[in-house]
């Protein structure tokens, strides 16, 4: 029982007459007229005339304390000598007294060291002892001069009331005691008892997988005793009476298999996240005593407030009057006791503070997996009408018009790849569509699902799935796919690869269907991804994000020199025909230098950014797309469908 500290039999304890008796003694004296608490591995004796022996209070001084209860097992052990000729058995968690800035600390003896310094009493020991320094009159500092590590043995523990110490050994070595074993099985019987004899009633367990986890899982032995005691509570030999026990949790699939059949929790109910239609009188509720504006709609609010549950919806609404507070701080005076009438009568929460509440306010369930709220328009992204259209009738429509699918007969699509050279906005095209589709966007790096102990991958993908379920409709996006999604048996790794790619096949397209969850993936080395992804059941689309043509060039400078101070002599349609080859991010990063060079010859002064300071700027910045890469491209999305693995010939 790893939970309980304990000392071998033939150790002497000091009673509170100077008298030393063995644990062991105590043990076969008090079984004779004591009642025995058998609970399999522990033997525990419930003293219903406490044992008187010495302990040390508060103050550091000897006190008085009392034995209620004597526990027997069988524990890992560990020899501890000391420098004053004593030795002691113990378990490897039994807490050593150790005396820092003038109190005591207590280290369990798997984590002594040779050389440290344990807390004895002083009573029996002389002052001026060689082997001790004198702490105060009452307690001496020894030294540890051995430590070995023993075979499992039948130890004892007791537990003293009031300062959960004792005084062990013949140097008198200061011990820390357990609690009470079979405390927290006493305390469920008790409930139990109290709600049968004022029956009928309830019990109502919160957080009931903090008490009874599954006992294959944990390590303590204190869980396995609750469990099984709460077992047979609810279906054991004796009838419950009148007497219903409800439990809530939030983690359901953590409790004990056991707890959950008919006979123990007959039903389950599940408190999902709320539809539309109640997450609107969710938000009627939260907001029938705020001063609304005539420009709120809650219908509007609830529409686009996807995975949100009453929790988060309350924090929405607090937050929004937060916004409408901070708008009227100026007119009130805080020095005044009172808010003058027509301040208060002025006070309304409008559209625009709920808007803002938005963007601080997100759905609990999404946050383990780093939701992000993208704002980024389809006006934002310059050219790619194709993708762009492509994108809108994957995502957006199934989500705004479910119903016009079901009347069609088909079903929207499930994956989407994205595919082409670096920087020519993939990932913006998939923040774009989250934002004008109003989903949930979770957004996951490839490699920082990786993790060197296995099973966690694939459990981390897993999790993902699960929230998206939870709160769809969502967009769950998956960046740089070609590193967690390669092509199996191309990497010699450890297997963590084709694992988890085996977890995304089943995820996508297995028993367990996913409704209005789309997967979006970006990566610019469509050649290395597994085949199996990419056919339609897992990914329906493949969408390939060439590098921009000269008119959308010419957008996508209109886009990025919209804040810039551009000089007359720059002409956008010119710099969009002589930059053939730059992408999305090539041209960003060439208006971004040609403004940096303007700095430089004003000397850090705002100036226009003129022709000239452009010319220098593509001397810097290259085009990174050349007419082999999109050749590359080009002969991928003609060869992929017929592309065989390895293992067929």
């Amino acid at each position: 029982a790893p939970e309980v500290m304990c000392v071998s039999g033939e150790t002497p304890i000091l009673l509170a007459n100077n008298k030393f008796k063995s644990i062991e003694k105590m043990f076969a004296e008090s079984l004779q007229s004591e009642k025995l608490i058998n609970d399999g591995r522990l033997k525990i004796i419930e003293l219903t005339k406490p044992i008187n022996i010495c302990s040390i209070d508060s103050n550091l001084k000897i006190s008085e304390g009392k034995v209620t209860h004597i526990t027997k097992l069988k524990a890992k052990t560990f020899k501890v000598k000391t420098s004053l000729n004593d030795e002691i058995i113990v378990s490897s968690n039994q807490p050593f007294a150790l005396i820092k800035n003038g109190s005591i600390i207590w280290k369990i003896a798997s984590n002594l060291r040779k050389g440290e310094l344990v807390a004895v009493a002083n009573i029996l020991q002389v002052e001026n002892n060689s082997s001790t320094k004198l702490f105060n009159s009452q307690i001496s500092l020894c030294e540890i001069i051995e430590i070995t590590e023993g075979e499992e043995k039948e130890l004892f523990d007791l537990t003293v009331e009031p300062f959960n110490n004792f005084l062990a050994g013949n140097s008198l070595m200061i011990l820390h005691n357990s609690k009470f074993v079979g405390e927290a099985e006493e305390r469920i019987r008790q409930m139990f008892k109290e709600a049968e004899e004022n029956a009928p009633s309830i019990i109502f367990i919160d957080e009931i997988d903090a008490i009874a986890p599954k006992r294959e899982e944990v390590v303590g032995e204190v869980e396995r005793r609750v469990v099984a005691q709460l077992l047979a509570l609810m279906d054991g030999m004796e009838a419950r009476g009148n007497v219903i026990v409800i439990s809530a949790t939030n983690r359901v699939n953590s409790l004990d298999e056991a707890l959950r059949r008919p006979g123990r929790f007959d039903r389950e109910i599940e408190i999902g996240v709320p539809d539309k239609k109640g997450r609107k009188d969710i938000m009627q509720i939260h907001t029938r005593g705020m001063p609304l504006a005539k420009d709120i709609e809650l219908e509007y609010f609830a529409n686009i407030t996807h995975g949100f549950v009453g929790a988060d919806l309350e924090a929405l609404a607090k937050e929004a009057a937060m916004k409408a507070l901070r708008r009227y701080l100026p007119k009130i005076n805080l020095e005044e006791e009172e808010i003058p009438p027509e301040v208060l009568e002025d006070l309304e929460v409008n559209r625009r503070d709920f808007s803002d509440a938005l963007k601080e306010v997100q759905p609990s369930a999404l946050r383990e997996v780093m939701v992000e709220v993208p704002n980024v328009k389809w006006s934002e992204i310059g050219g790619l009408e194709l993708a762009k259209q492509e994108l809108k009738q994957a995502v957006e429509w199934p989500i705004k018009d479910p119903i016009a699918f079901k009347k069609m007969g088909i079903r929207p699509p499930k994956g989407i790849l994205l595919y082409g050279p670096p920087g020519t906005g993939k990932t913006l095209l998939a923040k774009a569509v989250a934002t004008e589709s109003e989903a949930n966007f979770i957004s996951i790096k490839g490699p920082e699902l990786i993790s060197k102990w296995i099973g966690d991958s694939e459990k981390g993908v897993r999790k993902i799935f699960r929230r998206a379920r939870q709160v769809s409709p969502v967009i769950v996006f998956f960046d740089e796919i070609d590193s967690i999604a390669s092509a199996r048996g191309s990497i010699g790794d450890s297997g963590v690869t084709e694992r988890v790619v085996n977890q995304l096949l089943t995820e996508l397209d297995g028993i367990e269907d996913i409704k209005d969850v789309v997967f979006i993936a970006a990566t610019n080395r469509p050649d290395l991804v597994d085949s199996s992804l990419l056919r339609p059941g897992r990914i329906d689309k493949m969408i390939l994000v060439l590098s921009p043509d000269e008119a959308t060039r010419h957008s996508i400078f209109k886009i990025h020199t919209k804040n810039v101070p551009i000089a007359k002599d720059v002409d956008l349609k010119e710099l969009a025909a002589k930059t053939e080859g730059y992408s999305g991010a090539d041209i960003e990063g060439l208006v971004r230098e040609a403004a940096l060079i303007a700095m430089q010859e004003s000397k850090m002064k705002a100036v226009e950014v003129n022709k000239n300071h452009f010319v220098k700027a593509m001397q810097k910045i290259l085009p990174s797309i050349t007419k082999d890469v999109l050749d590359a491209y080009a002969q991928f999305r003609e060869n992929y469908s017929s592309f065989k693995p390895k293992y067929v010939d």
